[in-house]
């Protein structure tokens, strides 16, 4: 069967029917071309009102079957319902009379249906393709919802009806006109997190599975997904091939970071005899028990219910009993057991999966490498894992990041592409985020849309990490909290300063000491200093590391030793420089750092979908 192409009509989505609020609201003639057209649009309430109507009147039991009747056209089978009750009331009075009992008549009339005042009801919906919502206008006559189904906040909605044009005195020039309800999904009002107006950021992030449909977090995803897209556009464009490098690993990339180690070993005891005269606490779990008593208390309310077979009531009653006082010998058991830790130089790590000690990987470049010195230019994009427990708002444990290596180039060219590749995002989220940046721009910053067009079109200044210290040495009253020498690496405060308040725009550092960075970054011919560099911007920092890579084996294997690294671990990356050696340098931009800089946050926990740090784990 030949693949054809879906079509697609008035919405970017090929494999629904739903219409985004994106197509209808910010296509530049999108809000023209579907007035007047019939549509499906779904999303969650933001806000509501509901506005009653006035009932329905007919000319009282006007017992006429001409249905075309100028007083009943346009008119609902429930509106000409409700307006013939009153009709019907009097038709009991008459039967029942005035001699008839009040309990006669009350009964006959509680027969007739009260009529239920209609409503319009007034939506503002919003899907997450767009900052902005659309208004639903829904009337209870056509589609029969309750207001407390469809007004709370957080309801979703599935609902088809026609676009209709706006005065130019609405805030809106679009509305939706329901015609049908295809559904509702109703929300728990007094749990849902949302329910309160323009949560703070520190709040949203004990929900981040409810914190994407507000406008805020939503606006951020879609600016971190074309982040994403420019990435693989740049590296594409300029012939980069991507490569997945793995998540574990074997080697420490840094030699010296925090890592999470990755283990079968952990809770795995040796089989031994089971003791004899164990009890029931001892062989059943909590979790058992608990379904038990559960269960077993259903069971004792439907005997109370049936007022019979006492007899069985009294047996149930015992065996509940028997339960719980088994659950609480299983949660005082519990509470017993000496808390124990397994340090991991007393596992034997040829039982474990891997056979070795395993980590989840800090960096990706050393496998890259290994690619970059067989196919050319690669990059990979993935997350990054350090188990550091520090608190920061620049810094969690899983982070994801861009890395590249390139053969055949030195630090010159990988600080060039370094530089290339900043502007390139910056510019292309000005070009394709308009409407997300221009929302930013008014909840956050105001100054966000000018940085980010000043970077993009200006140029950087490149220093030696000996002329940084020389500008901060020369800085009248400012005292930094870390005394300032040749050879101490740059604090935050360093770096803020230089690009805040020195040059007031990003700025690229090199030739660091060789203590302050990687054992694999290239030696100097001074001996001194290593061919490494870091892009700096002002608000953020680091956004970009990077270097050139040591490609002689007997520097490299020099380095190791002088780091008192396992040589062992790094056999298959001096094979790199036995066979076949290469010039090569790369860098790595921490992608969640760039996300922070162009929504103008501060916080890196409010970038990532789900954050992962110290304590924090929940979903």
């Amino acid at each position: 069967m030949e693949f054809q192409e879906p079509k697609v009509i008035g919405s970017p989505l090929m494999y629904s029917n739903r219409v985004t609020l994106k197509t209808i609201l910010e296509s530049s003639d999108g809000e023209m071309v579907l007035v007047g057209e019939t549509v499906v649009v779904g999303g969650w309430v933001k806000s509501s009102k509901e506005v009653k109507k006035q009932p329905v009147t007919l000319p009282p039991c006007a017992f006429d079957t001409d249905h075309a009747s100028p007083g009943r056209q346009g008119l609902t089978c429930l509106e000409i319902l409700e307006s013939r009750i009153p009709c019907f009331r009097t038709i009991i009075r008459i039967l029942c009379g005035p001699a008839s009992s009040p309990a006669v008549r009350e009964k006959l009339e509680s027969l007739v249906p009260k009529p239920t005042p209609p409503s319009t009801f007034f939506l503002q919906i919003n899907d997450g393709s767009c900052a902005s919502c659309l208004q639903i206008v829904i009337d209870s006559t056509i589609a029969p919802v309750s207001a407390g189904q469809i007004l709370p906040t957080g309801t979703c909605i599935l609902a088809q009806g026609v676009l209709e044009k706006l005065s130019a005195n609405e805030k809106q020039i679009i509305q939706l006109k329901a015609e049908k309800i295809l559904h509702v999904g109703t929300v728990e009002q007094d749990k849902y997190p949302l329910s309160r107006k323009r949560l703070p950021l520190d709040s949203l992030r004990e929900y981040p599975h409810i914190r994407p449909r507000t406008t805020m977090v939503s606006s951020i995803t879609r600016i971190r997904s074309t982040l994403d897209f420019a990435t693989h556009t740049f590296f594409q464009k300029y012939g980069f091939r991507h490569v997945q490098v793995p998540i574990i690993t074997a080697t420490d990339t840094e030699g010296f970071s925090e890592k999470f180690q990755v283990t079968t070993l952990l809770g795995k005891t040796s089989k031994e005899e089971e003791p004899v005269g164990v009890s029931d606490a001892d062989v059943v779990s909590l979790e058992t028990v608990k379904a038990a008593i559960k269960e077993k208390s259903g069971v004792v309310e439907q005997f109370k219910r049936s007022d019979s077979n006492r007899e069985s009531l009294i047996v149930a009653v015992q065996d509940l009993q028997k339960t719980n006082e088994l659950a609480r010998q299983i949660e005082a058991r519990e509470k017993s057991k000496p808390v124990t830790s397994v340090k991991p130089d007393s596992l034997n790590f040829n039982d474990d999966f891997f056979g070795r000690p395993s980590y989840l990987t800090v960096s990706g470049r050393f496998h890259l490498e290994s690619y970059a010195c067989g196919i050319g230019n690669v990059y990979s994009f993935g997350p990054r894992f350090q188990a550091d427990k520090t608190v920061s708002s620049k810094h969690v444990a899983e982070m994801w990041t861009v890395e590249v290596e390139m053969a055949f180039s030195q630090l010159g060219d990988a600080m060039k592409c370094a530089e290339d590749y900043f502007k390139f995002l910056c510019k292309w989220i000005l070009d394709n985020c308009p409407e997300e940046m221009k929302f930013v721009s008014k909840r956050i910053d105001k100054t966000i849309t000018h940085r980010l067009e000043y970077m993009t079109t200006s140029s950087y200044d490149k220093i030696s990490y000996r002329e940084a210290v020389e500008i901060l040495r020369k800085v009248p009253d400012k005292a930094f909290e870390t005394q300032l020498q040749w050879g101490v690496p740059l604090t935050a405060e360093h770096l803020s300063y230089l690009a805040d308040d020195h040059y007031k725009r990003p700025v690229i550092i090199y030739d660091y000491p060789k203590a302050v960075k990687l054992f694999y970054v290239r030696l100097n011919e001074d001996g001194q200093t290593v061919a490494a560099f870091e892009l700096v911007v002002p608000k953020i920092g680091t956004v970009i590391t990077g270097n050139q890579n040591e490609e002689r084996f007997n520097v490299l294997n020099t380095r190791i030793t002088e780091f008192d690294l396992s040589r062992d671990q790094y056999e298959w990356y001096l094979d790199l420089r036995r066979h076949g050696t290469v010039k090569h340098s790369g860098f790595s931009l921490r992608f969640d750092l760039m996300v922070l800089l162009t929504t103008g946050l501060i916080d890196v926990r409010d970038v990532i979908p789900f954050p992962r740090s110290h304590g924090k784990a929940n979903s």
